[in-house]
């Protein structure tokens, strides 16, 4: 059996906000991977169990930009807030999708090498790094070229949606976006959602069933309303409209309407899945100084 340490412990808490004793009892019936581990306290705890594993930690921004038909959109992380609202940090990544337009590629090691201000765009990045005394890095970048019309929506720079929409519907197009940044889809409809995703909610659901004590056909009945639920709540197309007036109104139905459907979208959250360092007081005012003296 693997030896269930007490930095694994903390982690699965972390991610889990389960009770220190029952996330050491799942790390053991898991063999010590965190993983499995997780998903047996969501058997056990119910859905309180993973609420905070997709926290939101990282600071940076998200940047977009739609020319002619191609649309660009990049993650570039930081270490404070104050320097992902700094001036020459926000401007450095604009200037990124700039280039990632003209190249038609989101290649992060192609993008660095990439030529910006007389030098390369890593060189530039390792400049900003200097001045600011943070560091900075290209997280993630996609390029598309869009069969319809590209739509977009940017929440504080910290969330970017783009949308690839059959029809041009500016309203539309930007109605879908914006929901795709409240409820942040996994795919567009329940056919194209990753089969592990619902594999480990067969696996959840069937426990859960089973501990309920009904017979057999009554678990599976279960087990595929739950499956069938969790589909609709993640895929694009099942989901209600976030601005339906009924509650009732999916986005299918919606884009029935107008004789449109999604080709493409894609939502970038800044630091999704990244954990942020722990800070003191001191080192934050540090920081605030730091970022203040480059404005």
């Amino acid at each position: 059996m693997a030896e269930i340490t007490a930095i694994m412990v903390k982690t699965l808490r972390e991610k889990t906000d389960a009770p220190m004793m029952e996330c050491k009892k799942a790390l053991s019936e898991a063999n010590g991977d965190i993983s499995k581990a997780e998903e047996i306290l969501r058997v056990k705890l119910g859905s309180k169990a993973g609420k905070t594993s997709s926290r939101i930690t990282a600071e940076g921004v998200v940047a977009i930009k739609i020319q002619d038909g191609k649309s660009a959109m990049v993650e570039v992380n930081c270490e404070t807030d104050f320097v992902a609202k700094n001036s020459e940090f926000v401007n450095f990544s604009n200037q990124l999708n700039r280039i990632i337009i003209e190249t038609e590629s989101d290649s992060i090691d192609k993008l660095l090498a990439e030529k910006l201000n007389g030098t390369t765009v890593d060189l530039v990045r390792k400049s900003l790094i200097g001045k600011i005394g943070e560091n900075i890095s290209i997280r993630r970048a996609s390029f598309k070229k869009s069969n319809g019309s590209f739509y977009s929506y940017s929440h504080g720079n910290r969330i970017g949606v783009l949308v690839d929409l059959s029809v041009s519907n500016e309203i539309l197009g930007k109605d879908i976006a914006m929901h795709i940044a409240a409820m942040k889809p996994k795919a567009i409809k329940a056919s194209d959602v990753d089969i592990e995703l619902i594999e480990v909610e067969k696996r959840v659901a069937t426990e859960k069933a089973a501990e309920s004590g009904k017979p057999p056909e009554i678990v599976k009945k279960m087990v595929d309303g739950a499956v069938n639920k969790f589909l609709k709540e993640v895929s694009l197309y099942g989901q209600v409209f976030v601005k339906s007036e009924d509650n009732k109104t999916t986005i299918e139905q919606l884009l029935s309407k107008y004789d449109a459907t999604v080709n493409f979208f894609s939502i970038f959250v800044v630091g999704e899945g990244l954990e942020k360092k722990t800070e003191n007081f001191a080192d934050e005012v540090a920081a605030t100084t730091a970022a203040a003296k480059i404005h």
